[in-house]
């Protein structure tokens, strides 16, 4: 495993869209990460029942969104498109129903190539399924299984990008954030999640391999962006969503650590911390996932992307055609305003950067903590850090400093009601101890060991 111990970006002048230390040049020539910021496509099928019955429909679907993003891409003179393919749960559970749409998709992009001459790659994320049963196995079953030949079948046919947005420690976690337990968050993404991670990706670092494919990388989104909804349901403090979300890079970074190159997961917010410590290029998902679901970083998201995402939109009709290619649409210009902005000059990018950042960042304190400058004092308090759960505490009480910093003086709105908050989750950082055996100890005591297999953790 690769050891992140300094920063691939310390100045945060160089954390900014379009550009990564470590671009990535894809089969079809795309460089992400290498001064052009591109568009990703997500899409999922209409409320519909999928089993064998509904599979001819299905392909249909696939065929139909690959079919119209690929025109209108070329007709609006995309430089490159990005497609990802998030299977539904069936497709993952029965793998060659997931991996005869890879080949669709893969077929219609080939189309596009061959008739408009439009460059694009594919990724391929799979569920994770291993939580579908109570409690989940998460080392071993048939679930897990035909998760892994997902996988497989789908690099084989051809998908150049691997990613998933795995749930390792989130049977803890999902009551952590309803209790506010922060000692309970620390343990789930920085405990179990770490271990969960480690085991997955080096798995799949190897189906990479063997495929000639890219572990693209990994997301919290089942943990930050729980907090999220949550938060913007008024259900638990914005400020606690966003200490969460400081505390997950570290859980998303063992991707990384097991051989991932990016583009890291769109909905993965905590992209832009990574991005710092690890210098791949970061899909990034903000007002354009609106279709999906809300949030308070629909500006400053795309400040540090190279890819720029819609998140997840239904195969449905719309009054301007079909929910994907208006997606689509609307992604291909907001990356073509980026990329003007990119070809007028650093000075000039920096510019449009600081717009998008200041549109966001005083107005919600997970907003706040991903600026270019909070995001790199987060990623540089992880790199100090010589395990998981000292990296955890030391990005959370990073967080906490800078949301003081900016409510002090002036610079971050806090409800009033949010501000006791920030020395209760204060008084349990300092409460953590260094040693993680003792802290183990302490959480096995205190959470409850019914809700997952301690021994897939290596806890038991």
């Amino acid at each position: 495993m690769k050891v992140y111990n300094s920063l691939a970006i310390a100045d945060a002048a160089d954390l900014r869209f379009g550009f990564a230390p470590k671009p990535l040049k894809t089969r079809d020539g795309l460089i992400l990460g290498g001064g052009t910021v591109y568009p990703e496509l997500n899409f999922t099928l209409p409320t519909m029942l999928v089993d064998a019955s509904t599979m001819p429909e299905v392909r249909q679907h696939y065929r139909d969104i690959i079919r119209s993003a690929g025109r209108r891409a070329a007709e609006l003179e995309a430089p490159g498109l990005v497609v990802e393919f998030e299977t539904l749960p069936p497709m993952t559970e029965n793998p060659d129903w997931g991996i005869e749409l890879t080949r669709i998709l893969l077929d219609g992009l080939e189309e596009a190539r061959s008739r408009h001459g439009l460059k694009s790659t594919l990724r391929i994320t799979p569920n994770d399924t291993r939580e579908m049963e109570r409690p989940p196995r998460m080392r071993q079953g048939r679930l897990y299984e035909a998760m892994l030949r997902t996988f497989e079948g789908c690099a084989a046919a051809g998908a150049e990008l691997l990613s998933i947005e795995s749930v390792g420690g989130k049977e803890v976690h999902d009551d952590a954030l309803l209790n506010g337990d922060l000692r309970g968050v620390l343990f789930a993404l920085c405990v179990m999640g770490v271990r969960d991670m480690r085991f997955l990706w080096s798995g799949l670092d190897a189906i990479a391999r063997r495929h000639g494919a890219h572990c693209a990388g990994d997301t919290a989104c089942g943990f930050g962006n729980t907090a999220m909804v949550l938060a913007e349901q008024r259900m638990i403090p914005r400020v606690f969503a966003a200490v969460v979300r400081a505390v997950s890079a570290v859980r998303t970074l063992v991707g990384y650590e097991c051989g991932a190159v990016g583009p890291g997961k769109d909905c993965a917010y905590e992209n832009p911390i990574l991005k710092a410590i690890t210098g791949f290029p970061m899909a990034m998902e903000g007002k354009a996932a609106a279709c999906a679901h809300s949030s308070p970083l629909g500006n400053i998201a795309a400040a540090t992307c190279d890819t720029w995402s819609n998140e997840s939109v239904q195969h449905i009709k719309l009054l301007g055609g079909m929910a994907p290619t208006c997606c689509l649409e609307q992604l291909i210009y907001d990356c073509r305003l980026m990329n003007q902005a990119l070809a007028d000059g650093k000075d000039a990018a920096l510019s449009y950067r600081k717009w998008m950042v200041h549109s966001d960042a005083g107005l919600d304190p997970q907003a706040h903590v991903l600026t270019p400058e909070n995001a790199v004092a987060i990623a540089a308090a992880i790199v100090r850090a010589d395990t998981p759960l000292k990296a955890g505490r030391a990005a959370a009480l990073t967080a906490l400093e800078q949301i003081r910093r900016g409510h002090r003086e002036g610079r971050l709105k806090l409800p009033p009601r949010e501000v006791p908050w920030l020395d209760r989750m204060q008084r349990t950082l300092e409460g953590i101890p260094d040693d993680e055996t003792r802290f183990i100890d302490e959480m096995m005591a205190a959470v409850d060991t019914s809700k997952f297999v301690a021994a897939d953790y290596d806890l038991g």
